[in-house]
């Protein structure tokens, strides 16, 4: 098909109706994405720029939730260390109201009626008691330990043998009698003499299970005691969030940058009462000993859990406040990619106002442009 021809005049107006044209687009689109730099055509360099600025800024976003659910791990620690502290403070209470209360101070107690203060050979003077009978000695529920009334044997071999066994005291009376005696209150004490053997008996004592006395009141008290010790264990045992328990030994490890490079660990640690060093009570709190040395422990175990409250204390600090600090950076990376390439809605519509009016007066140069090229027509 043969060229078609046009005039200068028409042709600069064609063009720079085009040119209109594709500018008028553009604001369009502008307008309509909100968006100024749409592509890497628009500008490779704030294209790039942005996607990367909005590449960490959710990079960073991921990691705001992991530090939210630390946030939450150490609040429910926290929260579970007061709750502990409390139990401890009451079994404390529990067992100084123990140590208030009336003791009992009689022990199981077995006592001959021989005089044997001055024997020197039992086996050959006491009627009865032949060398190498044996009798057995048990203190609760220890393993019964026999005593060997050897060849030679006197009252003071007799009283070391006893005296070797560990939780019992042998000793004479002024009236010279053997005395078997248990050391701690609510203990019972059991004799024995074996089956063909009759030391014991030859030496007036009665065999069979002599009980110890031991105060009802401290005896509830114990088992209160224990009660409160339990529920330590449980409570450390519910003290997880999101999988992760700070008492019982698991340890949090909190990101805070997309590299992994700055981080913090949290160590766990083990609060149960075994781990705070908290033992159930023993013979029924009867002794004051047995008492004071629950207080000690109860005390020492107050004074861990308050430095650990401290601890996860100082640790949530730390979470938080970077916590903040990625949110405005955060923040300061969406704007700077916003920045770079969010269109001004006032500017564009200005643009594109000015636009239509160029479009309209490019039309009309364009139509006088034709008109002009027409006038030959009036030579016919």
């Amino acid at each position: 098909m043969a060229e078609i021809i046009l005039s200068a005049p028409v042709r600069n107006n064609l063009l720079s109706l085009q040119n209109t044209a594709i500018l008028s687009a553009t604001t369009q689109k502008r307008l309509a994405t909100g968006l100024k730099v749409n592509s890497a055509l628009d500008d490779p360099t704030a294209f790039f720029t942005a996607a990367s600025l909005n590449n960490r800024a959710g990079d960073l976003n991921r990691l705001l939730d992991s530090a939210g659910l630390a946030v939450k791990t150490l609040e429910a620690a926290d929260n579970a260390l007061g709750a502990i502290t409390k139990l401890v403070e009451t079994a404390q209470a529990t067992a100084r109201q123990a140590l208030e209360a009336s003791a009992i101070t009689d022990v199981a107690t077995a006592t001959g009626n021989l005089d044997i203060s001055a024997e020197t050979d039992l086996g050959a003077n006491v009627a009865s008691l032949d060398d190498l009978d044996e009798f057995t000695v048990q203190v609760g529920t220890a393993t019964a330990v026999t005593v060997t009334i050897a060849d030679g044997d006197g009252v003071t071999e007799l009283l070391a043998d006893i005296n070797a066994i560990s939780g019992v005291t042998a000793t004479t009376t002024t009236d010279g009698y053997l005395n078997i005696a248990a050391d701690d209150v609510a203990t019972d004490l059991i004799l024995d003499d074996l089956t063909t053997d009759t030391a014991l008996a030859a030496l007036g004592i009665t065999e069979g299970t002599i009980a110890g006395t031991t105060s009802t009141e401290r005896s509830t008290l114990a088992t209160e005691y224990d009660a409160l010790r339990s529920q330590i264990d449980a409570l450390a045992g519910d003290a997880g969030f999101n999988g992760i328990n700070l008492l019982q030994s698991d340890d949090l490890n909190v990101i805070f940058n997309e590299d992994s490079t700055s981080s913090l660990t949290v160590n766990g640690v083990d609060f149960d009462s075994a781990g705070l060093s908290i033992s159930a009570s023993t013979v029924s709190f009867q002794t004051d000993t047995a008492i004071n040395s629950a207080l000690t422990e109860l005390s020492s175990a107050i004074d861990t859990l308050r430095s650990q409250a401290s601890t996860f204390g100082s640790n949530l600090s730390v979470v938080q406040t970077r916590q903040d600090f990625t949110r405005s950076l955060i923040n300061t990376l969406e704007t700077g990619a916003a920045g770079l390439t969010l269109a001004d809605t006032n500017e564009e519509g200005a643009n594109l106002l000015a636009l239509q009016t160029r479009q309209q007066l490019s039309s009309t140069a364009l139509s006088l442009a034709s008109q002009a090229d027409q006038n030959v027509l009036r030579l016919f």
